[in-house]
């Protein structure tokens, strides 16, 4: 199959539902694959995906790029609050808002919130012990691994208990921008930016009026000076530290059961060494990452590994299939909890690694140990539903038996 062909495989509802076999023929091919239409190249190869993420030469998708290749994007409010965020800035002004946004994500502050994860583990767990009691199925994403992250986030941020599950489409539409498709995708994503926005643009002036011990007051107090961030800065840091916290944490939820799962002897001995949690998890974002792709674009002519790159064009980055880059990781289609050096690029790497990463494993390593030390009986009910898309790959539904 040619990598053109591939890269169409890729975009059926078949192979987002499974890249893998399309991500082996990629590396038949070399790390570095040319394109023609809307990217130079496919970046696959675990050596050459580093190179790019780490190489400045080699930009997000930023406001200027994006008002060449669509000037109306100003348009739509889910632009918007991307384009503001430190997902989409290069440069000085991402090394800045970087700076004001990590200054307050610390580890310390992760640190503290282990009491609250594991109390909201348990009540979950309650809750899905009751409701598969005599057998009942149970949907794993709606129970579990769509509530936990968006508590554990919201009261990281200080988002009212009753308001954070109203987020969880809101989420979801937004995180819908990210993936490739028509222009369908839009009026659902920016009406929830925009009632996003408004929802932390009123929790701001509370928290400036009232302030507590959370990041919203942080943040808004961070803006005493000349460094700062502006308030539509602020808005879309908020939007999109609770996407991040919300989504990618969901879906290493659902994918890792999932292969647990599929592996009762691995499910066994991590329910008999709890302490092995932090290597599961990393294999889980390695073997099924739920950020499966993205893009950079270079403002000069340039090369990867001997493939051309003319200046002004965008590569396709595919951080699903440098995890299973088979130079880097011997049997990468094989679950192995006890790889060394398992440098997954799940977060991404370089200037944008992710600022949550952190929070994501600590919640992933305190969930899975407790979740099967609760359930020995724990099985899959049926097959899983997945969301039709690759960017962010996960579920939507993940039926469970616990007796």
């Amino acid at each position: 199959m040619s990598t053109a062909a591939t890269f169409q495989a890729l975009r059926t509802e078949e192979g987002r539902r499974n890249p893998y076999p399309h991500y082996a023929a990629l590396h038949a091919t070399g790390p570095v694959a040319p394109l023609t239409g809307s990217y130079a190249a496919s970046v696959h190869g675990y050596d050459a995906v580093c190179r790019v993420l780490r190489d400045p030469a080699f930009r997000v998708l930023d406001a200027e790029r994006l008002s060449r290749l669509m000037p109306s994007w100003q348009e739509h409010p889910s632009l918007t609050v991307l384009m503001n965020s430190i997902m989409f800035t290069n440069g000085d002004q991402h090394a800045r808002k970087r700076r004001l946004i990590t200054r307050e994500f610390t580890a310390r502050r992760v640190a503290a919130l282990a009491d609250t994860v594991t109390s909201q583990v348990d009540r979950l767990l309650d809750g899905i012990a009751e409701l598969g009691a005599s057998g009942a199925q149970v949907d794993f994403m709606k129970e579990f691994a769509f509530p936990l992250p968006s508590n554990v986030i919201g009261e990281l941020l200080g988002v009212p208990a009753e308001d954070r599950a109203w987020f969880q489409p809101h989420v979801t539409a937004i995180g819908a921008v990210l993936d490739a498709g028509g222009d369908s995708k839009y009026p659902p994503a920016d009406k929830a930016a925009a009632e996003l926005s408004a929802y932390f643009a009123d929790l701001v002036r509370q928290r400036r009026q009232d302030p507590r011990d959370d990041l919203v007051t942080l943040l808004s107090a961070a803006g005493e000076d000349e460094d700062t961030l502006t308030h539509e800065e602020l808005l879309s840091a908020l939007v999109l530290v609770f996407n991040a916290g919300f989504e990618t944490t969901t879906h290493l939820l659902g994918n890792g059961l999932e292969v647990l799962l599929r592996h009762p002897a691995a499910a066994k001995r991590l329910r008999e060494q709890p302490e092995l949690a932090a290597p599961y998890v990393d294999e889980f974002l390695r073997l099924e990452a739920p950020a499966q792709l993205t893009t950079r674009w270079t403002a000069v002519d340039t090369e990867i590994e001997g493939v051309a790159v003319p200046a002004g064009s965008t590569v396709l980055v595919l951080l699903g299939a440098a995890n299973r880059d088979p130079a880097r990781f011997p049997e990468p289609d094989e679950f192995r909890p006890d790889r060394a050096d398992n440098a997954h690029l799940t977060f991404s790497a370089g200037a944008h690694f992710c600022p949550g990463a952190l929070l994501t494993t600590t919640e992933a390593q305190l969930a899975f140990p407790r979740l099967l030390a609760r359930f020995p009986g724990l099985a899959l009910a049926g097959e899983p539903v997945y969301r039709s898309q690759l960017t962010l790959r996960g579920h939507t539904h993940l039926p469970i038996t616990v007796a």
